[in-house]
């Protein structure tokens, strides 16, 4: 069913990784989108009442805490709380990069930094057999493009998430956790300038030694096939937010204070 509303809440935790292109094509799909910025002081709500969808997009800072236990940034503990809710109560909720990892986190998986190093620039992941039960990736290709900018890995999935794609050195790409929670490791929102903005002054290019123009004009060549796989994903998407996929079963509700 169709929740009231058509809203979609956006979580943007860091300034240069805001919806971009995935929020015109949700837009498009028939989405409204309400955009918070924790980092600006925005307070993100108790629970999800009144939205039809949860995006929570990516960000430089690390999923998991300190030595000293502070988390990676102020509102984390409550971003993972939402998410939690996310999932228990049913609501369409597509994770991308860190908020895929935050997305593993809250639900007791395991975020570390990558072993194999970092991961910049177009690349390429594999479905796995599992992805073609998937209301989402079972329409993408095989080995479809995609983007990637992270130095941290999910090591190990939330007990019962479904592994829908991976790589040979990043094996955790894209899961789902019960039927409506997707997180993506890979980025599918950017454009090339905010590309560009993330290779300026880039201490992760450096360490790799990559050279920031080609890097940039290396994923502004793909942006087309991104666009051909993932702008039909984030319609799928908004889709199942609208209630106009299949959902054999009802989304559950919160009790009522006192029954």
């Amino acid at each position: 069913m169709a929740t009231a509303t058509a809203t979609a809440l956006v979580i943007e935790n860091d300034p240069t990784d805001d919806a971009r292109r995935l929020g015109e094509w949700l837009t498009e799909a028939g989405l409204r989108l309400e955009v918070l910025r924790p980092y600006a002081g925005d307070v993100l709500p108790d629970d999800l009442t009144g939205y039809a969808a949860l995006v929570v997009l990516g960000g430089y800072q690390n999923p998991y805490p300190a030595p000293d236990g502070t988390p990676g940034a102020p509102w984390f503990r409550a971003l993972e709380g939402l998410l939690r809710k996310a999932v228990r109560y049913r609501v369409p909720t597509l994770a991308i990069c860190l908020g895929a990892q935050l997305l593993a986190t809250a639900h007791a998986g395991l975020v570390e930094r990558s072993a194999a190093g970092p991961e910049i620039g177009p690349t390429v992941v594999g479905k796995r057999d599992a992805a073609d039960g998937d209301p989402l990736f079972r329409y993408v290709p095989m080995i479809p493009d995609v983007l990637q900018w992270h130095v941290d890995e999910i090591t190990e999935l939330p007990r019962g998430a479904v592994l829908l794609a991976a790589s040979t050195r990043y094996p955790h790409q894209a899961f789902r956790l019960g039927d409506r929670a997707w997180g993506l490791q890979f980025h599918i929102e950017c454009d090339a300038a905010m590309i560009a903005d993330w290779a300026s002054d880039s201490a992760v290019l450096t360490e790799l030694d990559y050279d920031p123009e080609l890097v940039v004009a290396a994923c502004a060549e793909v942006l087309p096939d991104l666009e051909e796989v993932w702008q039909p994903f984030a319609a799928r998407f908004a889709a199942l937010a609208l209630g106009q996929l299949d959902d054999p079963e009802p989304r559950r509700t919160l009790p009522l204070l006192g029954q």
